[in-house]
């Protein structure tokens, strides 16, 4: 959602790397076709990228100027994905490709559940490296996601407004 809204408060593409890489019926790109899907994606002057694909991150991180990693509770994450299967019960996200119906699998709850054991501090490690030559920041909670969000779009209108003068 926070992708979403950038695009549309920066009029800059986002890209859903979700509906880039599943076919319809959940069915996976191969990992050296991501790879070069991804080396295009970043070769154009302004993109955001949505989404966590850790065998590729890398071509991400060294393409951006600017770095946003959400670090949310385990918890808000699990009960985000339950309510998305809820919510988009036989139907698809608008972040999710064509034929893949929101669902649930065991597997993926695991993965959430393990994230910040397993996933988080590799993603650290990488940002901490990368913090002399890149904007990161890093949102720890739906209220810094909101405020965050509301100070771009209040910076952005002021841009606006002092070009037109």
């Amino acid at each position: 959602m926070l992708a979403r809204e950038l695009s549309r408060i920066l009029t800059i593409e986002v890209h859903h790397l979700d509906a880039i890489f599943w076919k319809p019926g959940w069915i996976s790109t191969p990992k050296n076709e991501q790879k070069d899907i991804q080396e295009e994606l970043v070769s154009g002057t302004s993109w955001i990228i949505d989404g966590n694909y850790g065998g590729t991150i890398d071509i991400r991180l060294q393409a951006a100027d600017t770095i946003i990693f959400i670090d949310l509770s385990r918890w808000i994450c699990l009960i985000r994905v339950l309510k998305r299967r809820f919510q988009y019960r036989n139907k698809k996200r608008t972040d999710m490709a064509e034929g893949c119906e929101e669902r649930v699998r065991l597997e993926f709850l695991k993965w959430v559940w393990e994230f910040p054991e397993k996933q988080k501090p590799k993603i650290l490690e990488k940002l901490r490296q990368l913090s002399n030559e890149k904007e990161i920041i890093i949102l720890k909670s739906p209220k810094e996601v909101r405020e965050f969000k509301a100070n771009v779009e209040l910076l952005n209108e002021r841009s606006i407004f002092h070009e037109r003068k």
